[in-house]
Order: structure tokens, then C-alpha cells, then sequence
């Protein structure tokens, strides 16, 4: 299990979240229009798939507009960012700053996802939400970019995230 901090304090996760090199595991969370959208959903494209606890929170809605609008640059590239808010909320966000290319998802009615990635935070807080992590997945799903912050409380560190989503772009 990996452990990260809150505002410098230990928290343990589910897991481990997976490695670049590895294929991203599949999965099935709700959108905005409350249909379910997985990995397929976005064939043919790099995903750029930014976790984080809630957009509702001042870190979370930085990295969402940082990474929507380097995203906006980029072909062949999707920003799928992961929380467990619920749509309406993440769909309330992303029209309040006109974020355009951003597709929500939320782990609200599949917690199981936090899991899966090693994200779910264990203990503390924000117990039953999501660490903040960036994989960057290419066209056959597989990790390019893996990162997990290690204090939830900061941002990732997009250049790199950016750069591995353009590489696999081509």
C-alpha cells in the first residue's frame, strides 16, 4: 500500500497505482449526462487522466484549468478527470470556467476504481476519496506517465505528464 500525505500528515492508500508500462486497468465511471464511460469510450485517443479528491477544492480546480487548457493545445489527446463528485457538481465546475476540454468522471457510483488504481485514500479526513495522480495512458492503453503526488495538498507536476502525453500523441 502507498502512502502519501495531507497537509504533511500520513495517509495510507488502497495500493499501489500503476506503473508506467503497465495497461491500464478498465473501468466505468459516470458522466456528466450520468451515462457510464470507460477506456473504450475514448479509443484512438491519448487520455490524460487527472485524480484528484474534489474539484471543490482549490488544488483540484487549479490542476483542472492548467491541464485543460495545455490539453486544448494538443491533437489526439483527452483530459479525463477523475473524482468522486458527484456529476452535477463536476459538470457546475467546468461550465463556471468554461472548460472545454475537460471530460468529468466520478467514482461515486464505482468506488471500486479507487481501488483498482491504489487511490482510494484509507484513512484520515478525506477517507473514501482519491489521491491526487496523473497517468498518461497511450492509444492501446498502456501507462506512459505515472505520478503519484506525494502530498495531496500540491499540484502534479504537469510538464511532465504534458510531455508524455505528446510524445504518445506523436
Amino acid at each position: 500500500m502507498a502512502t502519501v500525505t495531507f497537509k504533511g500528515t500520513p495517509v495510507r492508500l488502497s495500493g499501489e497505482l500503476p506503473a508506467a508500462g503497465q495497461a491500464a486497468r478498465p473501468f466505468h465511471l459516470t458522466a456528466a449526462d450520468l451515462s457510464e464511460k470507460g477506456l473504450e469510450s475514448f479509443t484512438g485517443k491519448v487520455k490524460v487522466l487527472s485524480i484528484v479528491p474534489s474539484l471543490d477544492t482549490s488544488v483540484c480546480a487549479t490542476s483542472a484549468r492548467k491541464f485543460n487548457e495545455a490539453v486544448g493545445r494538443l491533437r489526439d489527446v483527452v483530459l479525463i478527470n477523475v473524482s468522486a463528485d458527484l456529476p452535477f457538481a463536476q459538470k457546475r465546475f467546468c461550465d463556471a470556467d468554461g472548460l472545454t476540454h475537460v471530460v468529468t468522471l466520478s467514482c461515486f457510483r464505482n468506488p471500486a476504481f479507487g481501488q483498482a488504481y491504489g487511490v482510494r485514500i484509507e484513512e484520515g479526513p478525506l477517507t473514501g476519496l482519491l489521491a491526487r495522480a496523473v497517468l498518461v495512458l497511450d492509444h492501446a492503453n498502456r501507462i506512459v506517465h505515472s505520478e503519484l503526488v506525494p502530498e495531496i495538498a500540491k499540484e502534479p507536476d504537469y510538464a511532465k505528464a504534458l510531455h508524455a502525453a505528446e510524445k504518445a500523441a506523436g
